[in-house]
């Protein structure tokens, strides 16, 4: 028995599928494993013992450190039956920025900053004025 793990959104099932299919049209092979959607690496104890049962084990994690954390538990849990598949989109944060070709340098962090400039400018606005205009 084989199966997948994806850590974060369904977003990156969607995309694994999607480049499974690119890479592959004629024969994808969508039907022929299993999948788990962790949706965040704190429900991994909970999917540790539907994995028992499986004989491979293909990683898709983010490549952070949550993701590598997870990763390397899951690697001493389950030793060589676990392939980690992060490996294929290092420079990448997740399947979806592999997909969307977005590296980790037009990551998350940029849009951070961003949005704290942003923040920082409304708050350089001098006050409204208050009272009735004629």
């Amino acid at each position: 028995k084989l199966i997948k793990i994806n850590q974060k959104r369904f977003m990156d099932y969607l995309s694994f599928l999607s480049i499974r299919v690119r890479n592959n049209p004629q024969c994808p092979r969508l039907t022929t494993q299993d999948y788990i959607i962790l949706n965040s690496v704190s429900n991994l104890a909970k999917a540790e013992g539907i994995l028992a049962d499986y004989s491979q084990i293909g990683c898709f994690l983010d490549n952070d450190t949550a993701g590598r954390t997870a990763c390397e538990h899951l690697q001493a849990r389950f030793g060589e039956r676990l392939s980690d598949k992060s490996i294929h989109y290092s420079e990448y944060k997740d399947l979806n920025d592999y997909l969307c070709g977005k590296p980790l340098s037009q990551s998350a962090e940029p849009m951070k900053q961003e949005r704290q400039v942003q923040s920082a400018r409304r708050m350089m606005q001098p006050p409204k004025k208050r009272g009735l205009k004629m």
